[in-house]
């Protein structure tokens, strides 16, 4: 989600200092909301009409970020899992993929208005790319982090054969979504397909209003 080429609209960014993976992922910090609201209102203030995170276990914000700003707030993909759901063929559920499932609790679940009943699915407790993205270290093996993905995808679909949808919960999964939907057969969403669905529907609002 940081590079500047994922958006095909331009797009402004800010570091939450202090913020770290764990901090946000393993912690649930209820103490880094008030510096996520100052850095919504420094980037509406750039001229940002609608604002997101870096990591989809901000969901936890979604409400308290949403009441407090004046922009749409998309925190996370998981936002997505219920308008899938509703979507689909009755016996029909999306699942997620998550960069930590033990950390993914039904908490989580009720902000993004999913069902506590979700299926859900980590990244191996070993996996070189876990240990990356929680400890955020410098480097990233892209096939190791590839692997990773379609490996707990797989493992996911194997265990709930009702999954017709897979939402990547990390916004570092996207790049292997395309591998994910060939190695699973089901179609992959995860925060740039939510963003850009839901860019557009604010550009034509924007449009419409002028």
């Amino acid at each position: 989600i940081g590079h500047p080429a994922t958006f095909a609209f331009p797009v402004r960014r800010r570091i939450v200092r202090g913020a770290s993976p764990r901090r946000v992922v393993v912690a649930n910090d209820a103490a880094l909301l008030g510096p996520f609201i100052d850095a919504g209102r420094a980037l509406i203030a750039e001229g940002a009409t609608a604002l997101t995170t870096s990591c989809g276990f901000l969901v936890m914000f979604q409400r308290e970020l949403q009441e407090a700003l004046p922009v749409p707030v998309w925190t996370s993909s998981l936002l997505l899992v219920a308008e899938l759901n509703a979507a689909l063929a009755p016996g029909r559920v999306a699942g997620i993929v998550t960069v930590d499932a033990a950390s993914l609790t039904a908490a989580h679940l009720a902000a993004a208005g999913a069902p506590p009943d979700t299926p859900v699915e980590g990244l191996a407790a070993d996996a070189a790319f876990r240990r990356t993205l929680l400890d955020d270290e410098a480097g990233l093996d892209i096939e190791a982090a590839r692997c990773a993905t379609v490996d707990a995808a797989r493992r996911l679909v194997a265990r709930r054969a009702d999954v017709a949808a897979i939402v990547l919960e990390c916004t570092n999964m996207p790049p292997y979504a395309t591998d994910v939907a060939a190695a699973t057969g089901r179609p992959v969403h995860d925060i740039t397909t939510l963003l850009a669905a839901r860019h557009v529907a604010v550009a034509n609002a924007e449009s419409t209003s002028r």
